[in-house]
């Protein structure tokens, strides 16, 4: 579509400038870029006008399926490891063990969804609206004065808002919230919550108008989004994922999986209609969020292991509440890749700072095996381990700057953290090992290690062990899990 349009647009400038040769380059073209933005406009105006038609149509009925459980809050975890003594560490010799499948749960990053043409403000002079979340103060270009109001939660009113919002006076709007995404290095689940806030903060919790307004912010922002009305005529936003997550009904529309937000019914009548280039909602967190800084208090990490290591670390509360509210999941239909999410999420910038600078020195001139053996003394020695269902009542994965802040962790979060140490300080690959109730990860060094080692995919990969009762180095593996084979999870 977009190509028939420029076609048709460089044609008009063609025959134009044809006919009037006295005219620059310059001239021509900036009348050429200002056809192809009014087709854009053209476009989306169009694509809006059939969408809102269809959703004046009767919404079907569908019933909820059941939220899916997280398999390991069925799975008895293994306590953690207790070290060996010294002789054995030094017997340590080379052996292969065997392992399970291999998934590969790496995707190159895809580029988030944008809107179905770019989005051109109207100039206009107009009023602000500040509005926070995650405790960071924002801004769109909104009146703050009459609001729209529904007249119901029917078909034909919900289209009528629709329409109101879809008119070139919310374009600001759309365009500061999508610059609020890229200034903050917003993820899909931050900005759909972003949008949450602002909608909520403008019309009020748990209103119909509020749920309207992020439904169709977050479609034209070029996501996959849904409404649904229940008996009680309450509004419901539905968002599509590839990601199976866990404990939150859904529904299965054409064949695809949708998620309800803050539901708690068991149907709804759906407006189920495509919009052109809307693409699904993706819970991978490769970057980490900006938000406005609520410096913790310092938490003090020793480690107990022989380089005595102490480090003082501050944290940014609002990132870490955003953390602890992120849902959890699988992606691929692999209940395996559900600690990838969490193993190549990056400590932010502020932690980076304060704490490499110290790890790079002690690490200094070392081998990559010392220095690792370094690393893995720090992870299972500065944290004290307590289960997850002792601490949180089920299983709760952490991101690798959850478990430098919390003071409680377990065998996740700590795979997760040293895989993050050992790829970021030392360049090397890792993947992660999971055995049923645990969870460790294996290293592929440019150097002979000794101790036990998986062939994966030609290479050589050394098992570490960074849950453990005390220090123990690179290659050493509990005696009760040499036998078992393990899911080899690569990201």
């Amino acid at each position: 579509m977009m190509k028939r349009f420029l076609i048709l647009s460089m044609g008009c400038v063609f025959v134009s400038s044809m006919c009037a040769q006295s005219r620059s380059p310059e001239e021509i073209f900036k009348q050429f870029k200002q056809q192809q933005i009014e087709s854009y406009k053209d476009f989306r105006k169009e694509a809006n006008q059939k969408y809102i038609e269809f959703m004046r149509g009767k919404w079907d009925w569908f019933s909820s399926e059941t939220s899916i459980k997280d398999i390991e809050n069925d799975i008895k975890p293994m306590p953690a490891p207790s070290a060996p003594d010294k002789e054995e560490i030094k017997g340590l010799k080379k052996e292969v063990l065997e392992h399970g499948k291999v998934v590969n749960a790496y995707r190159k990053q895809k580029e988030q969804p944008h809107p179905l043409m770019p989005i051109t403000e109207n100039g206009q002079a107009t009023q602000t609206f500040q509005f926070q979340a995650y405790g960071t103060k924002m801004e769109v270009r909104l009146q703050s004065g009459e609001k729209y109001k529904l007249n119901s939660a029917a078909e034909n009113d919900v289209a009528d808002m629709w329409m109101y919002l879809s008119s070139k006076s919310f374009n600001n709007m759309l365009h500061d919230c999508l610059q609020l995404r890229e200034e903050h290095n917003l993820c899909d689940w931050a900005y759909l919550n972003i949008l949450k806030a602002l909608s909520q903060q403008y019309y009020g919790e748990n209103t119909n108008e509020a749920v309207v307004m992020q439904a169709f912010l977050f479609n034209q922002s070029g996501y996959k989004t849904r409404i649904g009305r229940s008996k009680t005529n309450r509004l419901y936003m539905l968002v599509a994922s590839p990601n199976t997550i866990y404990e939150k009904p859904y529904f299965k529309i054409k064949e695809e999986v949708f998620y309800p937000l803050d539901y708690q019914e068991s149907g709804l009548y759906v407006f189920a209609h495509e919009y052109p280039g809307e693409k699904e909602l993706n819970l991978s967190l490769e970057k980490v969020p900006i938000f406005d800084m609520a410096t913790s208090d310092a938490h003090t990490l020793k480690s107990k292991a022989a380089d005595s290591l102490s480090i003082d670390l501050k944290f940014n509360s609002n990132l870490m509440d955003f953390y602890y509210s992120y849902p959890q999941s699988h992606i691929h239909n692999d209940e395996m890749t559900k600690w990838t999410i969490y193993a190549s999420t990056p400590l932010s910038e502020s932690v980076k700072k304060q704490l490499y600078p110290i790890l790079k020195s002690k690490i200094e001139g070392k081998t990559d095996v010392e220095a690792a053996n370094l690393l893995i003394g720090f992870v299972q020695t500065a944290f004290e381990y307590q289960l997850d269902e002792v601490v949180w009542g089920k299983d709760h994965p952490f991101f690798p700057e959850e478990t430098l802040f919390y003071p409680f962790s377990d065998c996740e979060d700590r795979a997760a953290l040293f895989s993050n140490l050992i790829r970021d300080l030392l360049g090397l690959n890792t993947v992660l090992l999971y055995y049923p109730g645990h969870l460790a990860m294996a290293v592929k060094f440019n150097e002979q290690v000794e101790g036990k080692t998986f062939l994966i995919d030609n290479g050589e990969y050394t098992y570490c062990e960074p849950t453990c009762s005390s220090y123990v180095p690179v290659g050493w593996c509990p005696p009760n899990l040499t036998s078992v084979k393990p899911v080899i999870i690569k990201y």
